[in-house]
């Protein structure tokens, strides 16, 4: 199902389904979906409110759990690990960046960049370092010491991606990153998103109601009545 080509996806995810009950009803979200993505690829999840798209990112992202079905990262099977080993996992090869920043507010803008590393049981000196680096590509090199109140719903977000990214992940789940700023603020966080992952060589899944900012992704897919389907490939 990937726009690009090689031996072996990143990460692939075989015949997940995943239901809810509903007062006496059961709600199909997922029904037997496959879905893959290569290294460096960058594909949008698009779909009408409630298809089930932050269902499947958490899924991916092993936040939830599916029903039934098969995640294999790297050609590690992911759902046979238990809690532990899937935190480990979320920290080393996973970034994450949600429509709300959900930065820590007592902290700066550089502690809360840091803030992975420091959760794996890295030093401040050796996470402070990249944490800077980042930030001065996501242009707050000037605002690395303020405090999350300080800072303008652009620039959180744009901290929250270099948290995202500290830890050099393989994969960045990015689940409506721009859904709640202004266009302008939005398009920044975009580009910023796009130019880092293609320049770290970062494979990313962006889920997204913006069909402008999707169609400027490798593959868009559409989620709709529990099946997910290619609906641009990029040549």
């Amino acid at each position: 199902m990937s726009a690009l080509s090689q031996a072996r996806p990143l990460f692939t995810a075989s015949k997940l389904c995943k239901s809810f009950l509903s007062g006496t009803s059961r709600i199909q979200i997922l029904d037997e979906l496959d879905f893959s993505i290569n290294t460096g690829e960058m594909i949008a999840v698009v779909g009408a409110s409630g298809s089930g798209k932050t269902t499947l990112l958490q899924i991916l992202g092993t936040l939830d759990n599916p029903d039934s079905g098969e995640l294999v990262f790297e050609g590690d099977t992911l759902t046979s690990k238990n809690d532990l080993e899937l935190s480990k996992f979320r920290n080393k090869s996973l970034g994450f960046i949600f429509q709300f920043h959900h930065l820590l507010p007592e902290f700066t803008a550089i502690e809360n960049v840091m803030m992975p590393g420091l959760i794996a049981g890295r030093t401040r000196a050796v996470m402070e370092p990249p944490a800077r680096t980042l930030l001065e590509q996501v242009g707050l090199a000037q605002r690395r010491d303020h405090r999350v109140n300080e800072l303008s719903g652009g620039e959180q977000q744009r901290t929250a991606l270099a948290r995202a990214l500290v830890m050099q992940p393989a994969l960045l789940l990015a689940d409506e990153p721009t859904g709640n700023l202004d266009t302008q603020s939005g398009n920044r966080v975009f580009e910023l998103i796009k130019n880092l992952c293609k320049e770290m060589g970062l494979a990313t899944i962006m889920v997204t109601h913006n069909e402008a900012l999707a169609a400027q992704m490798d593959s868009v897919f559409l989620l709709k009545n529990a099946a997910l389907t290619n609906q641009t490939t990029s040549s």
